[in-house]
């Protein structure tokens, strides 16, 4: 199976964490049916590792071999491609031979090991931008990456990078939407929005956790469909309270659908504007 993230939209989205298959699996089944009915191509996520909690003793996931598993039979079930995380440079050849796309997480987009390992498996990588890096930062980011890829016939529709805004003040995130074209024209490649953690609240939750504003995942997505993102990354869970990770700022299975399906409008009717400005 390929996948590519150009031509846009593009909608990557599934739990923060893998769980059981039957969590799994009801999430991308609710994915497979939204593909068919919108149109748009859409690539299952979830993470085998958190390796980045905020907390020595929170949930860090089902673990490489489990984790691989499950995405394997999300794959085989629904026909979706999928996508997981890689933090260290051993994992990513065992996941490289599993996923489709391989994703570098925010705090990590700067580990030149990494972004060359990832690169040589050829697979896509989505390189999740860290919130402290400028547009020019991600583009060398990116240039590591495609560094390994030479000769393997792979171009810039094989990587992306996700905007998730920068720090402002004490725990908040903001999304400067300038930072699309930004990205774009200092990267050569495909950008997407993550609306779920754009609204994190880093160290603001219990026992200092990420608290989030899930109230304001809906603005800015449409905000970032209209301001030039190619395509979206949205978190998602049937029963977000319950959820071992970013229980604060995942968007309701069930209210995935209409989300997604406006967002896909708005960002039409600003393709149509911007083809004839």
């Amino acid at each position: 199976m390929s996948f590519s993230w150009l031509p846009p939209p593009v909608l990557v989205a599934g739990p923060c964490t893998l769980e059981n298959d039957d969590l799994n699996l009801t999430v991308a089944e609710t994915l497979a049916e939204l593909q068919a009915k919108l149109g748009l191509r859409v690539l299952f996520k979830g993470s085998f590792d958190k390796a980045n909690r905020s907390n020595l003793d929170a949930p860090r996931g089902l673990g490489l071999d489990l984790g691989l598993a499950g995405l394997a039979r999300v794959r085989s079930e629904t026909g979706l491609p999928v996508l997981t995380d890689v933090h260290e440079v051993h994992q990513v050849e065992q996941v490289g031979e599993v996923v489709d796309a391989l994703q570098v997480p925010a705090f990590l987009c700067r580990q030149t090991d990494l972004l060359c390992a990832v690169g040589r498996t050829l697979k896509p990588v989505n390189i999740k931008k860290g919130q402290w890096m400028s547009a020019e930062e991600m583009g060398r980011a990116v240039a590591k990456v495609r560094s390994n890829q030479e000769g393997g016939g792979k171009g810039v529709a094989d990587i992306a990078v996700t905007e998730r805004g920068t720090f402002f003040g004490y725990g908040d995130l903001v999304v400067d939407m300038r930072n699309f074209k930004r990205l774009r024209d200092a990267a050569g490649c495909a950008v997407l929005f993550d609306a779920t953690h754009a609204v994190q609240q880093p160290g603001r939750g219990a026992r200092g956790s990420s608290a989030g504003t899930r109230e304001h995942v809906a603005g800015l997505l449409m905000a970032a469909a209209a301001g030039g993102a190619d395509g979206f990354f949205i978190e998602t869970h049937p029963q977000p309270e319950i959820a071992p990770s970013d229980s604060a700022t995942m968007w309701p299975l069930e209210e995935l659908y209409e989300l997604v399906e406006r967002a896909v409008v708005v960002w039409e009717a600003a393709r149509r504007v911007r083809e004839r400005v």
